[in-house]
């Protein structure tokens, strides 16, 4: 079976029951991440949960399905995997998988940097036994309507206002802003049974805001190539002892947006033309204009997808490597803004 983002909310419940091999990729993390969750929580037993990588799965293919087949470690039978993969690490494994004949466990995979064209995503779709969805970059729309469901399941009366600015504040990370909703709840009391209105002065009191404020001016140096700026910015946020983990989501986050930017320009689109109609639609902040418009012009096409592969892997190198993070991500962000400081300086001679 092969879902969208909009087709899955209402196929959920049954791809739950008939499906045991679940594949959720696209840009939007969250997002994807998100419908990983929706699915255990849809299935009749979801057991102990196994966690695997999908580097582990591409050096020993045959791992995925002696584990979805084995019992449980805590004396019950009930199991479900879940995988943290890149691209097509994965697709070995699950064709190992689904090739044999005895019953499993069910498999839910998480795959950034892969799309619904990978060769996973092409071996479930056809399957009746398998489920294939890609998550697009979110726009402020879609989080806008998120937060609203959000809210309303956990007895928020929220209007659009105040689910929007959660949105925005949430980078259009849906995890994040799912966070804010239940710090929310927590503060009014509010459940289902006892539903509570929200006002601006109970956003501000549980702090509805997030780190991202503070990341906004080092993505901005990096990905835009201002070279004067990374030192001073990186210092800064050293100083502030800021999580690496949620520093680099944030550089996540913008290049998922710069992607689907990218998806709606085309080749030789206007950059202006396009973020004039993006603000419009408030798919895009008005004061995030200016920034992206340098970026759009250095992040294109196989270089975008470059970028995206080296957040990616940076991603699970910290996490494997979480004493040095803030060494490995200083690193890191140093390669890349090499890069936009480079197309930056070419276009300032160019011009000149």
């Amino acid at each position: 079976m092969k879902a969208t983002r909009k087709d899955f909310a209402g196929m959920a419940a049954r791809a739950a029951q008939q499906a045991r091999v679940f594949f959720f990729c696209g840009p939007d993390e969250a997002g994807a991440t998100d419908a990983a969750e929706k699915i255990v929580s849809l299935l009749a037993d979801p057991g102990e949960r196994v966690e695997m990588a999908g580097a582990e799965l591409r050096k020993d293919p045959v791992r995925l399905g002696d584990e979805a087949r084995s019992n449980s470690l805590f004396g019950g039978t009930a199991r479900h995997i879940w995988v943290r993969a890149q691209g097509d690490e994965a697709h070995d494994a699950v064709q190992i998988l689904i090739e044999n004949p005895v019953e499993s466990y069910p498999v839910v995979i998480v795959s950034t940097g892969a799309t619904d064209k990978s060769r996973t995503a092409k071996l479930l779709a056809a399957r009746n036994d398998g489920l294939a969805v890609m998550f697009h970059a979110p726009d402020l729309g879609t989080v806008t309507g998120a937060v609203r469901t959000m809210a309303n399941g956990a007895g928020l009366k929220m209007g659009g206002e105040l689910a929007e600015r959660i949105a925005r504040a949430s980078g259009l990370d849906t995890r994040l802003a799912r966070s804010e909703v239940n710090k929310l709840a927590l503060y009014l009391d509010a459940s289902a049974e006892t539903p509570r209105p929200v006002t601006s002065a109970d956003l501000d009191a549980i702090g509805a805001s997030t780190e991202d404020d503070d990341f906004a001016p080092l993505v901005d140096a990096v990905l835009g190539g201002k070279r004067s700026a990374i030192g001073p910015e990186l210092k800064r946020l050293h100083d502030m002892s800021i999580n690496p983990v949620g520093l680099l989501l944030a550089f996540e986050r913008r290049a998922a947006q710069l992607a689907g930017l990218n998806a709606r320009l085309g080749r030789g689109g206007d950059v202006g033309a396009l973020l004039e109609a993006e603000s419009a639609a408030r798919r895009v902040f008005w004061k995030d204009k200016p920034v992206l418009t340098v970026q759009l012009r250095i992040w294109r096409g196989p270089r975008l997808e470059r970028l995206v592969a080296r957040l990616v892997a940076l991603h699970q190198t910290l996490l494997a490597n979480s004493q040095d993070a803030e060494l490995l991500l200083a690193r890191g962000l140093l390669e890349i803004a090499r890069i936009a400081c480079l197309d930056v300086e070419h276009r300032t001679n160019r011009t000149s």
